[in-house]
């Protein structure tokens, strides 16, 4: 690896500083380093790489539905987001289409993950900048959908609660209702965050102005998602390639064009209210029915058609030991997760277990363009242009 402490002799007179792997601001494990004069940025590289799981390669050991759990830990803030994601994939490799129910459910799920996502993102951001309160009313919010996530599958954080052809169970009893109640207060605490900094010149004067891109760079460097959007271009996979009905919603991409930390920030507002929006359409007209294919060779049987019928048995046992077998061929598909488009291209040769499976994280082009957009700018700006990126750690390295 190239030593990055190592500099030529006409830049000798730059101070060097390492900010991570373990400084509090970069939200994970990442290194920057950088060759400061004062405090302007003049130099700066990025070392990647210590949160790395090998999850490409075990996924090559694992059957197709085990691999659910490592997708989990990829943007783990918005966990449902990558198990639709790469469920979508598995299923276009074997043909099916989920069921009506799941589909809703699955939306239900990835735009509740969008709003914590980007509460996240924006309550730590703005604690990176001083501001404290916004990150209480946040995560109050946060911790509520949480609940929701734990009474639909029993977790929280790493869910698993998608399978491939449909889903680890249906939503409880009175979860609608709970998930309404639960939307309804989500306003409130939008307008009472965007009170205290939209307006706000502290904000603004540490946000404005600072670490911009243009278009043509954002597009040259694989941006997607908010950061695409806060500079203008209005690409989002929900809309562009619809799946699950996305298209027929009532909503809107939100865009700015100014390509700065405050521009992040207003996209990242201004979603939220566009799930909010999605999401009481979609609660509002919950399809009945199942939620899992009709295809023992893809889903598991009842219990009690394992336990009453040799049918049942067997399809029982012939997925647990053998797997799903999709047929031979190569497959990509993504979703718009709360970074931009996560996508998974998979590889089959009909056996129980992927041959090959690659993420394309929208945090890794992100990150890349981080040095383009800090050099010439304060340390502090570093700081706070590096949480509205949102870079998630166990999605780069993967």
């Amino acid at each position: 690896m190239k030593d990055l402490s190592t500099s030529p002799p006409e830049e000798s007179r730059y101070m060097r500083l390492n900010l991570g792997p373990s400084h509090p601001a970069t939200h994970g494990t990442l290194r920057i380093y950088v060759h400061l004069e004062g405090e302007i940025i003049r130099d700066m590289k990025l070392e990647i790489g210590y949160l790395h799981r090998c999850f490409e390669k075990m996924a090559e050991t694992h059957t197709w539905n085990q691999v659910i759990p490592f997708t989990d830990r990829l943007n783990y803030v918005s966990a449902m987001m990558n198990n639709v994601g790469y469920v979508r994939s598995v299923e276009k490799a074997l043909g099916i289409e989920v069921t009506k129910r799941c589909q809703r459910i699955r939306v239900i799920m990835c735009e509740l993950s969008r709003i914590i996502d980007h509460l996240v993102c924006i309550g730590t951001n703005a604690v990176d900048v001083g501001a404290l309160t916004c990150f209480w009313y946040f995560f109050r919010e946060r911790e509520n959908i949480y609940d929701l996530f734990e009474a639909a599958c029993g977790a929280r954080l790493t869910t698993s609660y998608t399978r491939v052809g449909g889903l680890y169970k249906d939503l409880p009893e009175g979860w609608v209702e709970w998930c309404r109640k639960i939307l309804a207060n989500l306003p409130r605490t939008l307008d009472d965050v965007e009170g205290l900094l939209t307006a706000n010149r502290i904000w603004i004067d540490r946000t404005r102005g600072v670490a911009p891109i243009s278009q043509k760079n954002a597009l040259e460097y694989g941006f997607t998602g908010p950061c695409l959007r806060a500079t203008g271009i209005p690409y989002d996979v929900r809309r562009d390639t619809p799946y699950y009905d996305y298209n027929q919603f009532d909503w809107k991409v939100v865009t700015q064009t100014e390509g700065d930390t405050y521009a992040r920030y207003l996209v990242r507002m201004g979603e939220m209210r566009e799930s909010l929006k999605i999401l009481r359409q979609a609660l509002s007209d919950l399809p009945d029915g199942p939620v899992n294919v009709d295809d023992w060779s893809i889903v598991l049987p009842p219990k009690e058609e394992v336990y009453q019928s040799i049918e049942g048995l067997m399809a029982h046992f012939k997925l647990f030991m053998h797997g799903i077998r999709p047929e031979r061929g190569e497959v990509y598909s993504c979703t718009e997760a709360a970074n931009g488009e996560l996508g998974f291209y998979i590889v089959s040769n009909e056996e129980g277990r992927p041959y090959r499976v690659r993420c394309r994280p929208p945090c890794f082009a992100i990150y890349q363009a981080f040095p383009e957009m800090c050099i010439g700018q304060t340390v502090s700006d570093a700081v706070a242009a590096l949480g509205s990126l949102n870079i998630v750690a166990g999605e780069l390295d993967r």
